[in-house]
C-alpha cells in the first residue's frame, strides 16, 4: 500500500515560516484528493488545506498564510506556512484518497495517513 512520510516540521517564532514535505511511495498522481490536517492537544483533528486537480482550499483560519502545492514528478506534496502563529501549533499530517473531494476538509474523506511532523510556534 502507499506510505506517506511527513518532513520538515519544527519550533519556530510567531510570524515565522515553514514548509512541509509528505513524500510518497507510491505516484501521487493516482490519488483524487490530497490535504493537509492538523490536530492540537485537546482539539479535534481539522482540515487545513486540500488540492484535487488544479483546484485547492483551505480552512478559513489559514488562508492567505498558507499554500498547498502538489508535485507528481516527484511523489510529493508540500505545504507552505508562514506568518504562522502560535495557534497553528498542532502535530499536522499528510492524507490522501481516491474518492472524491467534494468536500475536502473532512477528515473521514481519507483512507491513506501519514504519521505527522510536529509544528510549534511560540509567541
Amino acid at each position: 500500500q502507499v506510505q506517506l512520510v511527513e518532513s520538515g516540521g519544527g519550533s519556530v517564532q510567531a510570524a515565522g515560516s515553514l514548509r512541509l514535505s509528505c513524500l510518497a511511495s507510491g505516484y501521487i498522481g493516482n490519488y483524487v484528493c490530497m490535504g493537509w490536517f492538523r490536530q492540537a492537544p485537546g482539539k479535534e483533528r481539522e482540515g487545513v488545506a486540500s488540492i484535487t486537480g488544479g483546484t485547492t482550499y483551505y480552512a478559513d483560519s489559514v488562508k492567505g498564510r498558507f499554500t498547498i502545492l502538489k508535485d507528481n514528478a516527484r511523489n510529493t506534496l508540500y505545504l507552505q506556512m508562514s506568518s504562522l502563529k502560535p495557534e497553528d501549533t498542532a502535530m499536522y499530517y499528510c492524507a490522501a484518497t481516491t474518492r472524491g473531494c467534494l468536500v475536502p476538509l473532512v477528515t473521514n474523506l481519507y483512507n491513506v495517513w501519514g504519521q505527522g511532523t510536529q509544528v510549534t510556534v511560540s509567541s
